[in-house]
């Protein structure tokens, strides 16, 4: 009995969590990412295709959805497994789904930036490529991966030193950044649950900005479009994950 009480009470949570996701996604914390309301240009700097749907779909929704200039730096085509050139054509139509302008899209394939583990990124080098977009289009706001990199993949922190490496010697240029915090185990994989967790998190520590995803199926349909990449664990990984349902962002100060 006890345990079918417990069953019970978990997907009351889940159920209630969705309906919070779907009638409640609204937020005051969101508009502190670009604060004044101006639409900006935003530029993602990622290190894989499929990083844009496993983990920032939230935030790219809330943006897209608002009409912010919407710029995206992938480092890598993910050429690992030697898919580089398919895993690249995904991350086109991936972004289409996501209404992330495809030519405002750039996809890197530098010999010294090769997806792997192992594979370490020059933090200088990823500093001059980030330079160069933000330049390029006059961008205001970058959003990248925090320390840890959600996973823990290599290639994730070096674009978060990275982007730090371009922070601090670009102080002067007033570039707001913000990094996706990497969650523990249990709210990783507690689905749209973590956005109560996330938005009490956020009573407690007011600089982070948390985004709810008010379309959760928006990220499981780009995720679908990495053809190469979708097995039947990537598929629980979008289901359960509480980055489909919301993003925290935090501040970065150099």
């Amino acid at each position: 009995m006890a345990w079918l009480v417990v069953a019970l009470s978990l997907i009351v949570i889940w159920i209630a969590s969705i309906f919070k996701v779907f009638f409640g996604a609204t937020s005051s914390s969101k508009a502190s990412v670009l604060d004044d309301g101006n639409k900006k240009n935003v530029l993602f700097v990622i290190a894989h295709p499929d990083d844009e749907s496993m983990f920032f779909s939230p935030t790219i929704n809330y943006l897209a959805s608002n009409g912010y200039n919407l710029h995206m730096l992938c480092f890598s085509t993910g050429n690992a497994d030697g898919k580089g050139s398919i895993r690249k054509d995904e991350l086109h139509q991936a972004c289409a789904v996501l209404r992330v302008p495809l030519q405002q899209l750039k996809v890197l394939d530098h010999p010294d930036l090769q997806d792997g583990f192992g594979q370490v990124w020059s933090h200088d080098l990823l500093a001059k490529f980030i330079d160069e977009e933000v330049t390029i289009h006059d961008i205001q706001t970058i959003i990248t991966f925090d320390n840890y990199g959600v996973s823990g993949h290599c290639n994730h922190r070096d674009v978060h030193h990275g982007v730090l490496k371009f922070l601090h010697t670009n102080s002067e240029r007033n570039i707001k950044a913000w990094e996706l915090a990497s969650l523990n185990i249990f709210r990783k994989y507690s689905g749209p649950i973590d956005v109560w967790l996330s938005i009490l998190s956020s009573t407690r520590q007011p600089s982070k900005a948390i985004i709810v995803n008010e379309q959760p199926w928006k990220s499981y349909e780009a995720m679908a479009q990495h053809l190469s990449q979708w097995v039947w664990f990537r598929k629980l990984f979008v289901s359960f994950s509480s980055y489909t349902y919301a993003n925290t962002l935090d501040r970065i100060n150099p």
